[in-house]
């Protein structure tokens, strides 16, 4: 029972953040996006302080919590922030659809960054994945004169790479650090990454339209506060394999919000290597070729 809770938790976080990456979009023609994320994300940090009002003094000042677990937690906090930031510009100037497709591709280069840090071998699974993936991906970019690819598209798979650090690194640090002080301590340093950034690297703008106000409430307080607190509860329950099958869903939960929504889907061409990113991830996530724990 409690695991269909936690994968039915999870399953929510799948439908809000794929949801809102059409309402993100959308909310990027009134405001510019690194002062959309230090607005996101400062609102995060607050509710997280709020949430744990009676226990977030006593942990972070604990005797066990030291200088290094907070360094660690702020550091996962950049890798995240650079994720976000590398996606939410680049839906500047893609698609909402193929930004989740290609966001999706962090879970197949997670084994890659883990054998890099770890000095182990990939699986044939993995490599497999990574190729299909790889492919997949080519399809989705490459759809003008051979050779192109759409800044949106390379920023977002930035994005990628930063948000399979982050997962890498948190899967390293979690169980030293313990999930409060980690919610709090990585929202905080993306909270502040994106507060000292956004006035010189950007010329900030906003317009308080409704959209806006919503999309910085919606992911400010659901796809980032209660999404990562529900993540962390619920995968003392469910495994990480199933966690990432599950979240394998977001990106087509996007193309179907998008489609919907905005009449913004995906050509045949692009459709052909979004299937191929989800064959990458499967194989991944799944390893259908070797059944022995993974170092």
């Amino acid at each position: 029972m409690n695991r269909r809770k936690a994968e039915l938790a999870l399953l929510f976080n799948v439908v809000i953040w794929g949801a809102t990456f059409v309402l993100v979009k959308s909310a990027l023609h009134e405001i510019s996006p690194v002062l959309f994320l230090a607005i996101r994300f400062s609102l995060a940090t607050v509710a997280l302080v709020a949430l744990f009002r009676a226990w977030k003094w006593r942990a972070l000042t604990a005797p066990h919590v030291t200088g290094k677990m907070l360094a660690a937690g702020s550091m996962i906090g950049v890798f995240l922030f650079a994720g976000y930031l590398l996606q939410t510009v680049g839906l500047l100037s893609t698609t909402a659809p193929k930004s989740a497709f290609l966001t999706s591709l962090a879970t197949v280069m997670v084994p890659l960054l883990a054998a890099l840090v770890y000095k182990i071998k990939p699986r044939i699974s993995e490599v497999a994945g990574v190729l299909a993936a790889t492919l997949g991906m080519g399809l989705m970019t490459f759809e003008g004169p051979i050779g192109s690819i759409g800044r949106g598209d390379l920023l977002t798979f930035g994005g990628a790479i930063a948000f399979a650090a982050h997962i890498v690194a948190t899967g390293h640090y979690a169980e030293q650090i313990g999930y409060q002080v980690l919610s709090v301590t990585q929202v905080g340093a993306a909270s502040l990454s994106a507060v000292s950034l956004f006035w010189w690297v950007e010329t900030p703008r906003i317009q308080w339209q409704p959209l806006v106000v919503w999309a910085i409430l919606i992911t400010g307080l659901l796809c980032t506060a209660l999404a990562f607190t529900i993540q962390a509860w619920a995968q003392h329950y469910t495994t990480s394999t199933r966690t990432a099958l599950i979240y394998a869903l977001e990106p087509v939960v996007a193309w179907i919000t998008s489609f919907s929504i905005a009449g913004e889907g995906l050509s045949g061409q692009a459709a052909a290597g979004a299937a191929l990113i989800l064959s990458g991830v499967l194989l991944v996530e799944m390893k259908p070729f070797h059944r022995r724990p993974h170092p």
